[in-house]
């Protein structure tokens, strides 16, 4: 069954088709938009109300949670001398900023399902910024231990805003929308290697000592963290018709159970594997934001903001890197559909990989930043990629799926500073070339993944007919869709066809069946 008029298998009427047209050119919006009302275009200079002002409002509070977590690793020179760190406290320390996360991630996931990203965003980034303060006044390990933990749970706002780009933009660009919104949020851990250092340098020039001096610039983040989640409570809109507490009170928007919710996303293998691959692409970027400023700083004896300047190149490549794993994402499918979407993240983690092992393995400074960086562009192409492939997973439990996903990642990094990086059982420079064998390696189980309407990596659609109808509209039950819940979950179907592939899709149909993607 179809939207607005019968509809058989790869076919379409000519009454659908011109609804179709009706919304596409609908005079709400700035920009062009499908049946649900999510941008079929993605404009990235334009700030216009609602998607790409929640795309602005999106990266930069992910940003901002970005500076204030990883604030920490450029000033640890320091910070070591006035609190006596080891080096294993160091290393649990950087465990912890990114272990709190696992299970925020997934509550966030939820949170978004149930509540919104908005709402779920901002609150989170007003429960962390507290900690941010608070690292000033560390005082011993373990309240420096503390802070961080705390503080890393506000990686999870990066959940919400995969979820809002998946909320606001159409399948054609939505690999593209979430590429730029994570990959933007991400630069804050190659930022912050810079801004803090310099924060740093100019209150202790002022006149404060240098152990007095890192304790007040950690008041730059703390602030703008807050800032920015009340620029998301005042400007931000959860989806393109408004805030779910508002649509829920309309009755335009069915309130959903969470158990309900929690179970079609548990029970879909396809986001367990997506949440282990993405344990090594972003969960290696989090090892890396952790380790490499101290690594060049001890490797090659260079100064401190030397070292942050070289670490802070990491990160920065997401400013293109990881909207580049979106871009393709989104280019592939356009061709190849799902299939193109897996086989170019695929090949891209694995070549990350690859670039890993060599920097684990070289030893001058040039050729180790020249391969760090081509390392981080891959690894971050492949975090892209990957939340090109979430959204069609699961309609009715986007969220979740996402929290597992973005959980997976602090999962990874998690495991791989515990194993590889904490105390000195391995030198860094063997526990980097291990992990990019771990990275090859965990990323294989990509070719599992499998969608009867579209296929996987070796194998087509399914040979019994499959449709888009079919998989997601399997997520609710006979009682459910006569009650209508299932309308959202029928419009999302009939605008994810273009996932077939342009390839298939002329192979099987005639040019007057080929469906349109402006559905």
């Amino acid at each position: 069954m179809g939207l607005g008029g019968t509809q058989e298998f790869g076919r379409y009427t000519d009454m659908e088709v011109q609804g179709s047209k009706r919304e596409f050119e609908h005079p709400k919006f700035a920009l062009p938009v499908d049946s649900e009302h999510k941008a079929t275009e993605f404009r990235l200079y334009s700030i216009a109300a609602p998607h790409m002002r929640a795309f602005h409002l999106s990266w930069i509070s992910f940003f901002s949670c970005f500076v204030s977590t990883f604030a920490a690793p450029p000033l640890i020179p320091i910070i070591r001398d006035n609190l006596n760190l080891t080096a294993t406290d160091i290393g649990n320390a950087g465990i912890a900023s990114v272990s709190g996360a696992v299970f925020a991630r997934i509550a966030m996931g939820s949170a978004c399902d149930l509540f919104g990203p908005r709402l779920a965003s901002a609150s989170l980034i007003l429960l962390t910024a507290p900690a941010v303060y608070f690292t000033s006044i560390a005082n011993s390990p373990v309240s420096f231990l503390l802070v961080r933990f705390f503080t890393g749970f506000s990686l999870a706002t990066f959940v919400s805003t995969q979820f809002w780009m998946s909320s606001m933009f159409s399948s054609p660009v939505v690999g593209t929308a979430n590429g730029f919104a994570g990959g933007w949020g991400n630069l804050g851990g190659g930022a912050t290697q810079l801004i803090m250092p310099l924060v740093f340098g100019v209150i202790r020039d002022i006149g404060a000592t240098k152990f007095t001096a890192w304790r007040i610039s950690f008041f730059i983040p703390a602030l703008f963290q807050t800032l920015s989640a009340f620029a998301i409570l005042i400007f931000g809109k959860d989806l393109p018709d408004g805030n779910f507490s508002g649509l829920h009170k309309s009755g335009d928007k069915q309130k959903d159970k969470f158990s309900k919710v929690f179970y079609h996303a548990i029970t879909n293998y396809r986001g367990w594997i997506l949440a282990l691959t993405y344990g090594y692409c972003f969960g290696v970027e989090l090892t890396i934001d952790n380790i490499i400023a101290e690594y060049f700083y001890d490797k090659f004896n260079l100064k401190l903001h030397t070292a942050g300047i070289i670490a802070a190149s990491f990160g920065l490549a997401n400013i293109f890197s990881r909207p580049a794993g979106g871009f393709i994402s989104d280019a592939m499918a356009k061709t190849f559909g799902m299939r193109g979407r897996l086989w170019s993240l695929w090949v891209v983690q694995t070549l990350g990989g690859v670039f890993c092992i060599i920097l684990g393995q070289v030893d001058s400074l040039t050729a180790s930043i020249a391969v760090m960086i081509i390392f981080s562009v891959f690894v971050q192409a492949a975090c892209g990629l990957t939340f090109g492939i979430v959204p069609f997973v699961s309609r009715r439990s986007l969220g979740v799926i996402s929290g597992m996903t973005g959980g997976g990642g602090n999962v990874g990094a998690v495991l791989t500073q515990l194993i590889f990086f904490k105390g000195s059982k391995y030198s860094k420079e063997t526990g980097i070339t291990l992990m990019g064998i771990m990275i090859i390696c965990c990323t294989l189980p990509m070719m599992l993944i499998y969608f009867p309407q579209w296929g996987g990596m070796f194998f087509g659609p399914s040979k019994q007919v499959a449709t888009e109808e079919d998989y997601y509209l399997s997520e609710w039950n006979s009682k459910e869709k006569e009650k209508g819940l299932h309308q959202a979950s029928l419009k999302f179907a009939d605008n994810s066809r273009s996932e077939i592939g342009r390839k298939v899709m002329s192979a099987t149909t005639t040019p007057d069946e080929i469906p349109s993607t402006n559905v």
